[in-house]
């Protein structure tokens, strides 16, 4: 294949994806002021049902004009051969493959940052403001900034470089050892995230002695299920959106709740969420997903092998001296399509894994009480209670709200 051909064929790719994506955010905004089911009427009064049409109507104008920005300067900078002066710009300073894939990449990520920060500042301070949801100070946000480069850097830029050694050393055959690599990466990751990342970013502590306390510990004995790390997170430092979140395994494993949960829920309305996540520990969904990941990630190796060292792919992009680095970006491009398919897959497993875990909280703690602990977070949250059923299919990891009601009252 001629490398003009495959440009083109990168082009359509980034193209087809952007319209599809208009299609199913045009489909799904068209019900934003569809009726509300029967069952799902006592989540907003008359003013607050106004206010999330109003949210939900305004942040999709804002994410169609950044998506638009987005594409149009992405497909900008493959026409005037972006890729080939940064390419050249890292090249003028070292001629290690390492660290030019390095210096590639990090400019791409600081320019990237520099134009994406702005309206990220805007999303927080203007949009998120306006409907009552943000609590991060300025400060928190510049510091998160930096602190998410920092790491992205450091945890990113050590992968990478780890993986174009493997395939100094070892050729094709790279993709055996960075699937290895990877795989090791991902279960620390999974283990210990609550403790080496997370605290960057939020303070953790220990769940207080009181009555939640008790009915947690109570319940996780009536269902046999071990548990010595409950912890609470400032997720009011940010937003007063709620959530709650299980990691680790064997010892290391934890409940993760937010402190905004724990104000917006009665006792047994936290419990029953949390039952809800035990039941993802017990039905071994955990552990699904991440061998499913680690399977979809030597997939992706593989395959990637197999084009690396085609030449045509960095002259696809303008580049006239094969580097992995450039390869890397157009191979993503090109496999994007079959990326689709894959997390189509892994959100159709997911909405079906929480369906498993609401019946698990239903069957071992109350269904009553998950259902009004559902319908207060989506309240809190202003989410959209009627979704297109195409937008769910596409991008939706878990079933919608009145969905998940019916399968709890079945």
């Amino acid at each position: 294949m001629q490398p003009t051909t495959l440009f083109y064929i990168i082009i359509a790719i980034l193209i087809i994806s952007f319209l599809v994506d208009k299609i199913l955010d045009t489909l799904n905004e068209k019900r934003f002021d569809a009726e509300i089911p029967e069952k799902l009427k006592d989540v907003y009064d008359e003013d607050e049902y106004k206010k999330s049409q109003a949210y939900k109507k305004t942040s999709a104008r804002f994410s169609n004009i950044t998506s638009f920005f987005s594409t149009l300067l992405t497909l900008v900078f493959f026409f005037v051969d972006g890729f080939k002066y940064v390419d050249e710009f890292s090249r003028s300073y070292t001629d290690n493959p390492i660290l030019v894939a390095l210096l590639f990449f990090g400019v791409i990520m600081l320019a990237s940052e520099i134009m994406t920060t702005p309206l990220s500042y805007y999303s927080t301070f203007v949009i998120e403001e306006k409907f009552g949801f943000n609590k991060s100070t300025r400060k928190t946000f510049w510091l998160d900034k930096i602190k998410g480069l920092l790491m992205s850097a450091l945890l990113g830029g050590g992968i990478l470089a780890l993986i174009i050694w493997f395939y100094q050393l070892t050729g094709e055959n790279f993709w055996m050892y960075a699937w290895a690599f990877v795989a090791v990466f991902s279960l620390l990751m999974n283990m210990f995230y609550a403790k080496l990342i997370v605290p960057f970013f939020n303070k953790q502590s220990p769940l207080e002695d009181g009555e939640l306390k008790t009915a947690i510990e109570k319940y996780a004995k009536s269902v046999g299920f071990t548990i010595n790390n409950i912890f609470v997170i400032d997720g009011s430092k940010r937003s007063t959106k709620a959530n709650a979140y299980f990691s680790g395994f064997g010892s290391q494993k934890r409940i993760t709740l937010y402190d905004t949960l724990i104000n917006d829920l009665e006792t047994d309305e936290i419990v029953a969420v949390l039952a809800h996540e035990v039941g993802h520990y017990k039905r071994k969904h955990i552990v699904f997903n991440l061998i499913a990941s680690i399977l979809l990630t030597g997939l992706t190796l593989f395959i990637l092998s197999l084009f690396i060292n085609s030449a045509v792919l960095s002259e696809a992009l303008g580049v006239s001296i094969p580097s992995f680095h450039i390869g890397l970006i157009a191979f993503g491009i090109l496999y994007s399509p079959i990326s689709e398919i894959t997390s189509l897959f892994m959100n159709y497993m997911s909405r079906k894994f929480e369906y498993q875990a609401d019946n698990y909280a239903k069957e071992t703690f109350e269904g009553k009480a998950l259902i009004t602990s559902l319908k207060k977070l989506s309240k809190n949250s202003l989410s959209n209670l009627t979704p297109h059923p195409a937008y769910v299919f596409a991008h939706y990891s878990h079933p919608t709200l009145l969905e998940r009601i019916n399968n709890l009252e079945s």
